[in-house]
């Protein structure tokens, strides 16, 4: 089959027997746990699967599930692992039973995701076995091996996938899936279960000894240890590990030197094949590291007088190793020490006639007619130039383009800091309530459906317990849209498609001790502006605290026939003032000389973009009865 790198895994966790396999959805790693679902599906074996509440819950639930002896796989984006780290550190000293296979999609670049950390630093840290793919096809590879390295040594093995390996496309070999039968059996012992300190000072000297023996496992064995051309008298070596890897082949290949450098792959970089690294860097005069995104395999070796990398410049600290870095210092590297006689061209023809078109540059965008952008116009019309807009990870984040975005940290945080706002304004304030209540400017906070449930409970109850004054803005539109429109712990659907119990987010926020809870359609700006602004007022009552205010419309992409269609037009009163397309910025709207048009063919005749002129030049078609 031709699979992406992340339906590779998918079919591979099936392929190897898995369970029980478990996610919260995130760019790059969100395909995985579909494919999951379609090829169990397919080849009819029973493996449950579902999107967590995150990560951390994820990764609980699947250890557990592994102390009865089931194989069980997490899946996750690299800042997912922050989540999930606190189980996971106390999983590398208690172990495992049934296998663990934890996939975690690293985001070199960053293309999506607030940082560009390297999750094998993250498993040295932890001490976890870490294995690190070049290609969809040695993926799937590892996730066999894996579980059962996972199973001799019953410790939790990281599959480190990055983006380019996630996101490419390879033909791969599929074969029938293990059927593995395993009751559950939960055998008591509450020595490792449920291990004091004392005794984890045990269970760490026991993993020391894990790692030790996987260490001279992977000496002898050498699995996914790959040299190539070792006899090749050239005064240029490569260590290289993951995607690129890949990528220094094809380079290789397309300049006719396949064969002509030694090159050292690395597949498994913790615990770190020490003796074969070591031996292969001794061998050879210069050595350049190749791997993504920080030093890893650089800090690990001894000896590093003779290794090019990081370390040293040779490489960039940031970004990915593509085609153009990796061709770049390789082709210096190679000229410097005559094994070639002209420098390689890195930019590809195509690149070069995209830079050639000279084309305007334009920020992302909420799509048209997104309920959320009608949402933050409403915001800040509600709050004007004093508030003050703390947001989230998600589509949102985007209203940063309609100054309704003045933060963005990590999942969940924007309740976080709207208390932390709170305290800081109430500070040096009055001692008595009222007069700390009535000081702070507007505070409105905003956060996704599922972004809500993933990271923003705990910091509402803290919010509700401190008194904390501030407007939540919970942006509802029934998916998680910007990773694939995966279902939400509100709306009840399973990642398989079926149904359990959907949670209702007024209940919840009720049960965290919320007062003020109203549930509005953004599409109805006016309504929604008077919520707010009652809110507010709820805020700096003495009397009052945190406020709820739910814009729920359901996405225009996940189900563009949820609402009705309102064509629109732009009048010639019209002054070209440019708040339609500075404070509201719908993608639908542009400019022509000195008059705003609508493009037909990116307009979601939504309607809503009527409320965003002041002199009422956008109006709807005529015949419309809106």
């Amino acid at each position: 089959m031709a699979l992406l790198g992340n339906e590779a895994v998918g079919r591979a966790l099936v392929e190897a027997g898995c369970h029980i396999a478990l996610s919260y959805p995130g760019t790059p790693s969100s395909e995985v746990l579909p494919a999951v679902v379609r090829f169990a599906r397919e080849e009819q074996v029973d493996v449950i699967t579902n999107w967590c509440a995150n990560e951390k819950v994820a990764l609980e639930q699947a250890l557990v599930a592994s102390y009865t002896g089931k194989r069980t796989a997490v899946i996750m984006k690299q800042v997912g692992l922050n989540v999930a780290a606190d189980p996971l550190m106390s999983a590398a000293y208690i172990g495992v039973l049934g296998g663990v296979i934890i996939v975690v999609a690293d985001d070199p670049g960053p293309t999506s995701s607030q940082t560009e950390q390297d999750t094998r630093q993250f498993a040295h840290f932890a001490k976890v076995p870490v294995l690190d793919p070049s290609s969809p096809a040695e993926a799937m590879e590892m996730v066999a091996y894996g579980f059962e390295l996972s199973e001799r040594h019953r410790t939790p093995v990281i599959l480190r996938t990055g983006l380019r390996v996630c996101h490419g496309r390879q033909d791969v070999t599929v074969r029938k899936p293990r059927v593995i039968e395993r009751p559950a059996n939960f055998p008591r012992d509450p020595a490792r279960w449920a291990a004091t300190p004392r005794h984890r000072y045990k269970l760490h000297i026991e993993l020391n000894k894990k790692l030790a023996a996987i260490a001279a496992e992977l000496e002898q064995d050498q699995p996914f240890i790959e040299l190539s051309a070792g006899d090749a008298k050239s005064p240029v070596a490569v260590v290289a590990a993951g995607h690129p890897f890949s990528v220094l082949m094809d380079l290789l290949a397309e300049h006719q030197l396949t064969g002509t450098i030694p090159i050292l792959k690395v597949g498994i970089p913790f615990p770190f094949p020490r003796a074969v690294v070591e031996d292969f860097v001794d061998r050879h005069e210069h050595v350049l590291v190749l791997e993504e995104t920080d030093q890893v395999i650089e800090l690990l070796l001894n000896d590093r007088n003779q290794v090019m990398g990081r370390h040293d410049g040779t490489l960039p600290d940031e970004g990915p190793l593509d085609g153009a870095v990796i061709g770049r210092v390789l082709s210096d590297l190679l000229m410097r020490h005559g094994v070639i006689d002209r420098p390689w061209e890195t930019t590809s023809e195509a690149a070069g006639l995209v830079a050639g078109l000279d084309l305007p540059a334009r920020p992302p965008t909420l799509c048209a007619a997104c309920p959320h952008r009608a949402s933050f116009f409403a915001i800040r019309k509600a709050g004007g130039k004093k508030g003050i807009y703390p947001s989230d990870i998600g589509c949102y984040t985007l209203g940063v383009n309609q100054t309704a975005v003045d933060t963005c940290h990590c999942m969940g945080a924007a309740v976080s800091f709207a208390s932390g706002l709170y305290l800081a304004y109430a500070h040096g304030v009055a001692d008595d309530r009222a007069s700390r209540v009535a000081k702070i400017p507007p505070i409105i906070a905003t956060i996704g459906d599922s972004t809500f449930y993933h990271g923003g409970l705990p910091a509402l109850a803290d919010a509700v317990y401190a008194d904390a004054r501030f407007v939540l803005v919970i942006l509802d539109n029934l998916v998680t849209a910007m990773t694939g429109m995966q279902p939400t712990l509100p709306s009840g659907v399973h990642a398989d498609g079926m149904l359990g119990h959907s949670l209702d987010i007024e209940a919840t926020c009720r049960g965290l001790g919320v007062r003020s809870f109203e549930v509005v359609d953004p599409a109805q700006v006016s309504v929604m502006v008077k919520a707010l602004k009652r809110a507010v007022s709820f805020n700096r009552d003495p009397q009052g605290g945190v406020a709820v205010v739910v814009a729920r419309r359901p996405c225009v992409v996940d189900a563009p026939l949820s609402f009705e269609r309102h064509p629109i037009e732009v009048t010639d009163r019209c002054n070209d003032c440019g708040i339609c397309l500075d404070q509201f910025g719908c993608p639908a709207l542009s400019k022509e000389g000195d008059q705003v048009v609508v493009d037909p063919n990116l307009c979601g005749s939504c309607g809503i973009c009527v409320n965003a002129c002041a002199r009422g030049a956008i109006v709807f078609q005529q015949g419309d009865e809106s």
